[in-house]
């Protein structure tokens, strides 16, 4: 009997254990076709596609053209003192740090994203010479100048040495071989990694300024695709030394100093939406839980401590917490998309890809004009006026810094701004473990990804989203196949609705995602609607936020636009005033009873993000604030909420909202009006 006993547990046993290695198994699938993770790093539930397989349609195809026939494809000539011929990493004696390579971190991906030949050669321009000019020792990039070489106003040129640009052109290499599969990259990247693995113990990444060890999660993520490729075990142990190098990113953002105040925390803005990355990155090595959920646990901090409704934080340079009159840089804006499109594939985790929109579909489209042509260094969430004149920022560069222009502000932006809308394409689509697709992000757009045993489907993406709830999928496979398609669920969206060829599907949403196992045929539809509700939130002063979908709204301010010039830049620059009341607050009574009215323009146009193209209005009604008056250029002390609203004179107002993407004035923080509140 004891036997029989025995005999039953060991059987259940074994199937427990069974059980184990099945699911083992399946978490530990990696892609067959592109290239992933390798034990013994993590396997990733998603693979980024080569640069090329995913192609933007509509509005967001006219993005890239803009930025084709805008900066981005001409900063060499517009920009030529630090992007042309004489830049050190063309061998020239002229800027060597980062600006260059920024440029062409933006220009690889737009190039191949439009199969533009002209910009393709511009590319390789730079690619070759690094490539050509690699020393013996492994080392890359520009030669140092002499002691007697001319200097050259407004460029960078001794900081050749640094590690940190590197890293930044590492990425360059990157995706210039996953569209051209061109092996002299592999050779130099494995070459400059023995070198750096030889070097770092005696030069660490700070050696020559504090930016590399800041930054080193981008060096550490190159090291760890370039290890997917080769195998090569020094690449792990280079790996671990990049990241006891780098800032402890860890430990800030696991902590509370990002919700320091008086002072706030001394941490540099761009460099906290690069290092938001770097525990993430290295989480694939480690397999650690605090590196898997330090930049979620950091983020909540930033939320607390500087936090904007728009999505970014208060960071004109340093930290300067969460009043909406604050900046945020347009290097932060476009380095923190990318820091959530390299979490998104390694964890799986939906929440990057929310934020990931919203930043991209609230924030990217206010730091530009609409030819790409001038840039804002600073935007501030409540802005009312953009004048050359000082205003509360830790850095005010003469005043210049909301000024559209080509070098007003800081020179950084104009070089590293172009990386925005074109990496955003490169995230609409992943392959999965288990050789299927995953669409996490949405646009309009088309991919072409191998799935299965290697067959080959294009998938088309119709979609007015951001402003409209409907995306369709046609799935065109070269024959009929079985795999997962999977699809991302809003965490604002609390109804979804699918239908797959006219018809409604049940489904399940897991970690807000929907998962179709089936055998897809030429022509098969999906349909997703994701109803968009107005919903509100609170933030600075209690202040009340406009939200519908994956948009924030704002108070529509009539422009003026006006083109000036000064002895200071060589460019003429834009200043934009208003010509329409903007001191607004929310009746308590307004928010109480939603009393919100949404109204669609009609067909979205090729360039929605200005306030004659906004394609949907948000109308509610508002009270004017008379107290609340101009200061410095900025709106003065926002009341707190809910403000007692004594005031006479003041009768409501119809007032108009549309997509903070859509403006350049704005209140999108608004006072909440409480005529009722009183004090004993």
């Amino acid at each position: 009997m004891a036997n029989k006993i025995i005999s039953k547990m060991m059987k259940k046993y074994l199937i427990y254990i069974i059980i184990l290695l099945s699911f083992s198994s399946i978490q530990a699938q990696r892609n067959s076709h592109y290239i992933t993770n390798q034990e013994p790093l993590v396997a990733q539930p998603y693979t980024a596609l080569p640069l090329g397989n995913i192609k933007a349609k509509g509005w967001l195809q006219n993005m890239l053209e803009i930025q084709r026939d805008g900066l981005t494809g001409n900063l060499d000539e517009i920009y030529e003192v630090v992007a042309g011929d004489n830049n050190g990493w063309l061998g020239g004696t002229g800027d060597s740090w980062e600006r260059g390579p920024y440029w062409v971190d933006g220009l690889t991906p737009l190039a191949y994203l439009l199969e533009d030949e002209k910009l393709k050669e511009k590319v390789k321009k730079w690619v070759d010479w690094s490539i050509e000019n690699q020393r013996d020792t492994g080392y890359f990039g520009p030669i140092p100048i002499s002691e007697d070489t001319p200097r050259i106003k407004g460029t960078q040129q001794t900081m050749s040495e640094d590690w940190w640009p590197k890293m930044v052109m590492l990425k360059v290499f990157q995706q210039y071989y996953t569209a051209t599969l061109d092996d002299r990259v592999l050779t130099l990247m494995d070459n400059y990694f023995r070198y750096q693995l030889k070097e770092l113990p005696s030069t660490p990444l700070d050696k020559y300024t504090y930016w590399a060890g800041r930054r080193g999660g981008d060096n550490l993520q190159i090291v760890y695709w370039l290890y997917n490729i080769t195998k090569e075990p020094y690449l792990l142990e280079l790996g671990k030394l990049i990241h006891e190098q780098t800032y402890n990113w860890t430990e800030i953002f696991s902590g509370t100093k990002l919700m320091q105040s008086n002072p706030y925390v001394d941490l540099h803005c761009v460099n906290v939406a690069q290092g938001l990355k770097e525990p993430v990155i290295y989480y694939q090595q480690s397999k650690d839980s605090l590196h898997l959920n330090a930049p979620l646990k950091g983020l909540e901090s930033l939320r607390a401590g500087h936090g904007f409704a728009n999505g970014m934080y208060g960071g004109d340079e340093a930290l300067h917490g969460n009043d909406p009159t604050q900046g945020s840089e347009f290097c932060s804006a476009v380095e923190i998309m990318y820091s959530f499109e390299s979490m998104l594939p390694i964890t799986g985790n939906t929440y990057y890809a929310d934020y990931l929109e919203k930043i991209a579909y609230n924030v990217l489209p206010t730091q530009h004009d609409d030819s790409f042509m001038n840039k804002q260094y600073f935007q501030q969430p409540n802005q009312i006026k953009v004048t050359h004149e000082y205003r509360n920022f830790d850095c005010e560069y003469g005043g210049s810094s909301t000024l559209f222009g080509t070098t007003t502000g800081y020179p950084c932006c104009v070089s590293n701004m172009h990386q925005g809308w074109p990496k955003l394409v490169q995230n609409l689509f992943y392959a999965t473990a288990n050789n299927g697709i995953a669409a996490l992000v949405y646009a309009p757009s088309s991919a072409t990804i191998k799935v299965g045993n290697g067959i080959q489907v294009e998938i088309e993406e119709s979609t007015n989203y951001p402003f409209e709830d409907t995306v369709e999928f046609t799935v065109n496979p070269d024959k009929n196949v079985s795999f997962d398609f999977e699809f991302r669920v809003p965490k604002w969206c609390s109804d979804p609705r699918i239908t797959i060829n006219g018809e409604n599907m049940d489904f399940a949403v897991t970690d807000n995602k929907v998962l179709f196992k089936r055998t897809w045929k030429k022509g098969d539809k999906v349909v997703l609607r994701f109803p968009m509700e107005v919903r509100t939130s609170r933030w600075y002063e209690r202040s009340i936020a406009i939200e519908r979908g994956p948009l924030l709204y704002a108070l529509k301010i009539d422009e003026d636009w006006v083109e000036k010039k000064e002895d200071t830049w060589k460019d003429p620059f834009f200043e934009v005033l208003p010509k329409s009341p903007w001191n607004y607050g929310l009746p308590r009574k307004t928010l109480e009873e939603s009393d919100f009215i949404v109204e669609f323009k009609g067909k979205v146009s090729n360039m929605p993000w200005n306030i004659e193209n906004a394609p949907i209005s948000i109308y509610t009604i508002g009270k004017l604030v008379p107290h609340w008056k101009e200061y410095n250029g900025n709106t003065g002390k926002l009341p707190e909420s809910p403000h007692p609203h004594r005031e006479l004179g003041t009768e409501d107002v119809k007032i108009e909202l549309i997509p903070y993407g859509c403006t350049t004035l704005r209140v999108s923080q608004f006072p909440e009006v409480d005529i009722y509140k009183k004090y004993n």
